[in-house]
């Protein structure tokens, strides 16, 4: 059976954020991830985790201003600057928190922006990256999102993913592969696993349509988690869903595992 982490930016919400960490344990879990931690100190982000006595197991970089629907600002010219002192800020949590990996998201396409443009950029902002956090011994991660979510996201298919990635050209670059977001932009998500899993540091799920808890849409969650099994992964799976009702009593897929 995969190891599963909960994140606590979308699960146990009818906790504030740092009990989160804890209702995660007493839940079940064997780690948590979480999407951004920068809105609170690192030292009390730190002692939640350590009360809790489990290891977060990734965090995004900074991505710009998401209150106001900013997915990320990796693809955007003019902000390279900021995406930079990101890095920097995000390191600084991750060494704190002993987190392994970080996510970067690539953003909506800006207006005005071209497609190579924004490639370029994206590609020159993971070089960067991928150097700095290759220095602290982390890995960095990108994830394709769909576009059905999030319209005029620039990265957002498993075969783009990769290309990039093959660009770059750096050991420490991998892929962040989302159940949800891959099933509803390509399917075939056995095949993907089985074909690229080498290249694949983190995944997460979430079910089809709704993005809630596995068994209430079309994925075949028994089949993957055993195919996933059989083929030795031995990375943590995300639980990243928007839970139907309260998150405790949407749990049953895991004792069904």
């Amino acid at each position: 059976m995969p190891r599963f982490s909960a994140n606590v930016s979308m699960l146990f919400t009818e906790h504030a954020f740092l009990d989160r960490f804890e209702a995660a344990r007493a839940a079940g879990f064997k780690a948590v991830e979480c999407q951004f931690p920068y809105d609170w100190p690192i030292g009390v982000v730190a002692e939640a985790k350590a009360a809790s006595g489990l290891p977060l197991v990734l965090h995004n970089l900074p991505a710009g201003d998401w209150s106001a629907g900013e997915r990320g600002i990796a693809c955007h010219p003019d902000r390279i600057g900021e995406f930079r002192a990101g890095v920097e800020r995000a390191v600084d949590y991750a060494r704190a928190l002993d987190c392994p990996q970080l996510n970067c998201l690539a953003g909506i396409v800006p207006p005005h922006v071209t497609e190579r443009e924004a490639h370029a950029t994206f590609v020159a902002n993971l070089a960067f990256a991928a150097q700095v956090l290759g220095s602290a011994g982390l890995r960095l991660l990108i994830e394709p999102i769909n576009t059905f979510d999030i319209p005029g996201f620039f990265l957002n298919r498993s075969a783009q993913a990769l290309a990039v990635i093959d660009e770059v050209g750096a050991d420490n670059l991998f892929v962040q592969f989302d159940l949800y977001h891959a099933q509803r932009m390509e399917g075939e998500l056995a095949g993907t696993l089985e074909r690229h899993l080498s290249r694949i540091g983190h995944i997460q799920l979430a079910d089809n349509p709704g993005r809630h808890e596995p068994g209430t849409g079309e994925i075949n969650f028994p089949f993957l988690f055993a195919r996933l099994d059989a083929l030795g992964y031995r990375g943590w799976v995300g639980a990243e869903y928007l839970p139907e009702s309260g998150t405790v009593e949407g749990l049953g897929w895991m004792d069904e595992t």
